[in-house]
């Protein structure tokens, strides 16, 4: 059962930082391509940030380029989103997912998510 949950939003003035977590379970995490997605009220949802498992490429989003880092720690199975620098225009809610159908790139869209994290910038 593929599960996957995120933590770690909240409320910032722009210019601060916060760091999401997102624990993982039931799929090889190693395999598959897993990352960041936002979806802001009104919005489509963006992708922000994804790590492929093929070539162990890291891929951002370019609104977010150069202000947040997406990392991963295999022992533990957890994805790490560190966001630097937060805009009004970064509020959204965040999520992790996994692209189980994309033979371990980010060239998909996630298949599986968990619930999402609210992260709220002011001006």
């Amino acid at each position: 059962d593929v599960q996957l949950q995120a933590s770690g939003g909240g409320s910032v003035q722009a210019g601060g930082s916060l760091r999401l977590s997102c624990a993982t379970s039931g799929f090889s995490f190693e395999d598959f391509g897993i990352g960041w997605f936002r979806q802001a009220p009104g919005k489509e949802r963006e992708g922000v940030s994804c790590i492929s498992r093929s070539d162990g490429t890291t891929t951002y989003a370019d609104s977010v380029k150069g202000r947040f880092t997406i990392s991963s720690d295999n022992a533990k199975k957890m994805v790490y989103l560190q966001m630097n620098s937060l805009k009004p225009e970064d509020t959204a809610v965040y999520y992790c997912g996994v692209q189980l159908g994309g033979w371990g790139t980010c060239n998909s869209w996630y298949d599986s998510w968990g619930q999402g994290t609210q992260v709220t910038v002011s001006s």
